[in-house]
């Protein structure tokens, strides 16, 4: 059996995350810029490769953005 990191994509919530973050209206240089305002440093870069999945995301990266976004950490992995 695979280990999950050795499949497509990096992350379960990038998708999610691009979502919630259009529905807030927020450009990913802002999402980034709020995050860090919470003291978690996710560059542009690193937001747009987490919406598209090649890169993994920390629990506390995790937690950041849902309370940046107003969702709940589980709402990222709906669907």
């Amino acid at each position: 059996m695979a280990r999950m990191i050795d499949g497509e994509y990096n992350n379960m919530i990038g998708e999610n995350v691009k979502k919630y973050r259009k529905a807030k209206k927020l450009s990913q240089q802002a999402l980034s810029n709020q995050l860090e305002l919470m003291g978690v440093y996710v560059c542009r870069g690193s937001v747009s490769r987490i919406e598209d999945r090649s890169r993994t995301v920390t629990d506390i990266e995790l937690y950041a953005i849902a309370k940046v976004l107003d969702v709940t950490v589980n709402e990222l992995f709906e669907g």
